[in-house]
């Protein structure tokens, strides 16, 4: 399944974790102060899918009060949405699926002609950054599914820098969630981005899934920062609200991305297991550094 239908499903799960949400021990209330000043050294985003009980319109609409500037994750016929409130979609649903991606090379003629046709749409649309996948390993090694993600994505980086569009390499854990992952390490997936050696093709580095795979967070952020075009954030464990409930100091992860100087997008990934406003201003909070 692509990412753009497991994450449409998800959205139709919403409403039964919203019935287990009572079972929940709930954190500490959050309470946002009133009209409180921001630093907003990182523009920050929310991913569609995490909230499948509100329409779009009242999630750009919260996602606007809270002082968010994006939203992630939406198919095409949804990209014009956010800009009725003054948002803008910062990352698009790619073409591909994560068990079938570039690192086998049966797959890459569709992938090749899925992306040209999307990447000239997505620039129009003043869409940033689209979401690619490595595929499963499959029984394949590491030096040939980074051989064969490159030589893939060489072919469609000359149409994302003509027409000024990013491609994001998704890194997924392949411990939890996305079992037999090939893109499962920052190494793997920086060897992709300096094998195609194109500045429209960088990581999308998921906080979540590398917490998990390989945690010391700050420091792979440091190293490899010139070569993230885009994080997203998740609690551990369980992929809920980023607070003191699970183990990563997102505040300080926050900080560590913003010494980087770092330009793009910070988008929230998580699933609320509280009221989502709620957890979607205290998750801005935590990142407003």
């Amino acid at each position: 399944m692509s990412r753009g239908i497991s994450r449409r499903q998800a959205v139709g799960t919403m409403a039964g974790l919203a019935a287990s949400a009572a079972l929940v021990p709930r954190a500490r209330a959050f309470e946002p102060a009133a009209n409180p000043a921001r630093a907003g050294r990182l523009r920050q985003s929310v991913s569609r899918w995490c909230y499948g009980k509100l329409s779009l319109d009242d999630l750009c609409a919260a996602s606007k009060k809270i002082g968010l500037s994006a939203i992630d994750l939406l198919d095409e016929n949804e990209w014009a949405t956010p800009k009725r409130f003054g948002l803008s979609c910062a990352m698009a649903n790619g073409f591909g699926s994560i068990p079938r991606g570039f690192n086998r090379p049966d797959n890459h003629d569709r992938l090749v002609a899925d992306a040209e046709r999307m990447m000239p749409l997505a620039a129009a649309a003043g869409v940033p950054n689209i979401v690619c996948f490595s595929g499963n390993r499959a029984g394949m090694s590491d030096g040939e599914g980074i051989a064969n993600c490159i030589t893939g994505l060489k072919r469609i980086t000359p149409t994302a820098e003509r027409v000024g569009v990013t491609l994001c390499l998704e890194l997924l854990n392949s411990k939890v969630d996305h079992h037999d992952y090939h893109a499962d390490h920052t190494a793997w997936g920086v060897q992709v981005v300096q094998g195609v050696g194109s500045p429209r093709l960088k990581l999308l580095y998921d906080i979540y899934h590398m917490q998990i795979m390989e945690g010391d967070v700050v420091h792979t952020i440091r190293e490899s920062a010139r070569h993230i075009a885009h994080y997203h954030t998740g609690g551990v464990p369980g992929r809920n609200e980023i607070d003191e409930t699970q183990e990563l100091n997102y505040r300080r992860v926050a900080q560590a991305i913003a010494e980087t100087g770092f330009s793009g997008f910070l988008a929230h990934e998580f699933v609320p297991r509280r009221d989502p406003i709620t957890s979607l201003a205290q998750a801005f909070s935590i990142c407003d550094v």
